[in-house]
């Protein structure tokens, strides 16, 4: 187990297109792994590669509820409950969406920062599994959202700049002039929400 470094904005890494995985191989498999490490150890629910320093298209997710009783008004949607989490998507991309939805998305790269974000409400996923077989398959609910959010990671986008001109710009100025919180700052309603 490997707790790896989530790099932040405004660092230059996570502005950079990822290249796709050319194999799939036990060193990649050995990432992922400290991938979901260092996703569960920062109570993140999905994280891309190029987060941690690696500017491939792997990215993890688990939007699986940790605590039954934080979800009562957020139950896992049938086409959730049929996907069994944690997934590893190598060299993932969106071949079908539909429908529009918005959540209040934050991020561990741009952490201690919530709003909500438009995002298609049902997609259609192809990807390469850890066996490197080709596989695909349709979500909704909060792993659409996280799957798209992580996606945009390997395109080098932040949700923020899927926010107005003008949100995305007061965001980015109270970074750049106040730095991030630290951890123990942060407010209970901070810690109670996702970060993809």
């Amino acid at each position: 187990m490997a707790i790896l470094e989530v790099l932040t904005f405004p660092n230059p890494i996570l502005r950079r297109k990822s290249q796709p995985v050319e194999k799939v191989g036990e060193d990649l498999k050995k990432f992922t792994q400290d991938m979901l490490d260092t996703m569960y150890n920062q109570r993140g629910i999905g994280l891309a590669a190029p987060q941690v320093g690696r500017l491939e298209r792997v990215i993890v997710i688990d939007t699986r509820p940790r605590d039954e009783s934080r979800y009562e008004d957020e139950a896992q949607t049938e086409l959730e409950k049929n996907i069994s989490q944690p997934l590893i998507l190598i060299n993932p991309e969106v071949i079908e969406k539909d429908g529009e939805t918005t959540y209040p998305e934050g991020c561990l790269s741009v952490p201690s920062y919530f709003e909500e974000v438009k995002r298609a409400e049902h997609i259609k996923v192809r990807m390469l599994n850890l066996e490197g077989e080709t596989v695909e398959f349709e979500a909704d609910g909060l792993l659409a959202i996280c799957i798209q959010h992580e996606i945009d990671h390997l395109d080098g986008k932040l949700f923020i700049d899927r926010l107005s001109p003008i949100k995305a710009n007061r965001i980015k100025s109270k970074i750049k002039k106040y730095g991030y919180p630290e951890p123990e700052k942060e407010t209970e309603d901070e810690l109670e929400s996702e970060r993809i």
